[in-house]
């Protein structure tokens, strides 16, 4: 319990009294290892908040969304999971590889659960289990510190319509998106993407991205 709460957490914790109760949650439910129920509950998401910290201490946090499964236990003491294509700024995935600090958090919000997993990340563009992931960019090997749950009780519920058609996964291949055409990035615009702007039709001015946003296209 010591190495868990920093020395300005435990100040706010002695300001409300809640030193022993604190203490007391981390003997209940912080663990270092995946039980089998972790294990599930992890695995059945098909999205989880991340976040991250560069080596100056400024953080970020992202949503990463996929399909069941995209979010992997390797064994009791590691996750991995794929970083798929994005707007090409790689702030999670650069602090990641700077630092390696990131924090999982992992929601259900039909029957409010919540997961959170502090851990050490490894990122690889070579790392073999790249096949494995359609669609992926990058690997990341997430080695767990800390694993818990939290109190459910603000978690807004929530149903689910469908699964994005971004969503990379086997047998599938996702449509271009739309932000892709905004003629202000095609001169920026990695060579690889360019083939399919022309093929979509070509660029678009960014009034017309955003009326294609409104409709629901990414």
């Amino acid at each position: 319990m010591a190495e868990f709460y920093t020395d300005a957490q435990r100040q706010i914790q002695d300001a409300f009294g809640t030193r022993p109760l604190a203490d007391r949650v981390v003997e209940l439910i912080v663990h270092d290892e995946l039980t089998p129920e972790d294990q599930g509950f992890i695995e059945s998401r098909e999205m989880f908040f991340l976040a991250t910290v560069d080596a100056s201490g400024s953080p970020t946090v992202s949503y990463k969304g996929g399909t069941a499964g995209f979010v992997r236990a390797l064994d009791p003491r590691t996750l991995v999971f794929p970083a798929y294509d994005g707007n090409g700024m790689f702030l999670s995935m650069g602090n990641a590889l700077q630092t390696g600090e990131i924090g999982m958090l992992f929601m259900d919000f039909e029957t409010p659960h919540r997961m959170r997993v502090q851990a050490k990340a490894e990122v690889s563009t070579e790392d073999p289990l790249m096949a494995e992931f359609p669609g992926a960019k990058l690997i990341v090997r997430a080695k767990i510190k800390e694993i818990f749950i939290n109190c459910p009780r603000y978690i807004h519920k929530h149903n689910k319509l469908e699964t994005s058609v971004y969503a990379p996964r086997e047998g599938h291949t996702p449509p271009m998106p739309s932000w892709k055409r905004i003629d202000l990035v095609q001169d920026v615009l990695p060579e690889v993407d360019k083939p399919a702007v022309a093929e979509a039709g070509g660029p678009i001015s960014f009034d017309e991205y955003a009326e294609k946003v409104k409709g629901g296209e990414g």
